[in-house]
């Protein structure tokens, strides 16, 4: 924490530094001592990884060791605390809130599951509120969007966290709380962003490369079909006034089904990530495929069924064509195994 220091403290530290008076002239032996440890310094930062500063929503973060007190918000997110458990950084989580309930990766829904939660005591957005949240004494607090640090909303600010020596990272497109211009390349992103942080790069990048292959190779088997219109949504889930509120219209899923072969059934009917649908705008819309993202819904197909049910005339319904995701559709390390799920689905006779 900054602190203020008599004026002539300042002066004289100041008067040091110009002139050299507090230590008289330097030998030749003091300038190669200062050439040793200069080399020595810079030989350690190169061997440690650190210092490491990011940019992070104009916000300069420097990190001088690997964090070993995390605290992820929940944010209605999973995509951080997957990356760090994708990088095996488990044992750095001192407390997580997020979860999905469901996940495409083995053994990943259990291994957030197991994560400690610090006994937080949630607010009214099932999040840690400021004064819990520097009770845990962390070194660095994840955020999917700034809301998670928003004075206003009752959460520690990122000047807060930096006071008692916390470092702080909003997710890419999290920096505007708009998810609407995401792609894959932000999840790529925040994989390498926590490579850089914990020094482990080459995790990180051997992750992006595999998904960077696998999502190719699917592309490649795919390139040149029709692109089938495919609606995403949550099961069971209201974000708006409407019954369909939460249907995608922009965001990483139209990234993720141009890369499966597909297409956003309902690209245009929002400026934003989902679309306010009233039902006879569904009902009037050709739905070829149906993609339902379960959020701690134990049966999100039940959910799938029931829409394929209400609208007989999609060619997804005649079809039967649907599936049920999870955390692969959204910000995360598991991308891949969305696009090659779909592609799968959009375009079996090419696998």
């Amino acid at each position: 924490m900054p602190m203020n220091r008599p004026a002539a403290t300042v002066l004289a530290a100041a008067l040091c530094l110009l002139t050299a008076a507090c230590g008289g002239s330097p030998s030749d032996d003091d300038n190669d001592n200062d050439k040793t440890s200069a080399k020595t310094t810079e030989a350690t930062a190169s061997k440690t990884g650190y210092p490491v500063t990011l940019d992070n929503c104009g916000e300069k973060e420097t990190f001088k060791k690997a964090p070993s007190r995390v605290v992820v918000m929940n944010g209605a997110s999973v995509a951080e605390v997957s990356t760090l458990l994708a990088l095996g950084l488990q044992n750095n989580i001192v407390a997580n809130q997020q979860s999905y309930g469901t996940s495409e990766v083995a053994d990943r829904a259990a291994a957030i599951k197991a994560l400690p939660t610090g006994d937080i005591k949630l607010n009214g957005a099932y999040d840690i509120p400021r004064e819990a949240m520097l009770g845990l004494r962390p070194d660095l607090v994840l955020s999917v969007t700034t809301y998670g640090f928003d004075q206003k909303n009752g959460f520690a600010t990122r000047e807060q966290l930096e006071q008692v020596g916390a470092n702080s990272y909003v997710s890419p497109q999290g920096c505007d709380d708009d998810p609407s211009k995401m792609t894959v390349a932000d999840s790529y992103q925040l994989l390498r962003d926590m490579g850089r942080i914990f020094n482990v790069s080459d995790r990180a990048e051997k992750l992006i490369a595999e998904s960077e292959k696998n999502i190719a190779a699917v592309s490649e088997k795919v390139k040149g079909a029709k692109p089938p219109k495919v609606m995403v949504l949550f099961s069971n889930m209201s974000m708006g006034s409407n019954d369909f509120s939460s249907v995608f219209a922009k965001g990483i899923v139209n990234d993720i089904l141009a890369k499966a072969g597909g297409a956003n059934a309902f690209e245009n009917a929002a400026t934003t990530t989902f679309a306010d649908l009233s039902e006879e705008k569904v009902a009037a819309t050709d739905v070829d495929a149906l993609v339902v993202i379960g959020y701690h819904d134990p049966d999100p197909a039940a959910y799938a069924k029931k829409l394929l049910k209400e609208f007989p005339q999609w060619p997804a319904a005649r079809n039967n064509t649907y599936m049920t995701l999870s955390d692969s559709m959204y910000l995360g390390p598991s991308n891949h195994l969305a696009v090659q799920k779909i592609a799968k689905l959009l375009h079996p006779e090419a696998f």
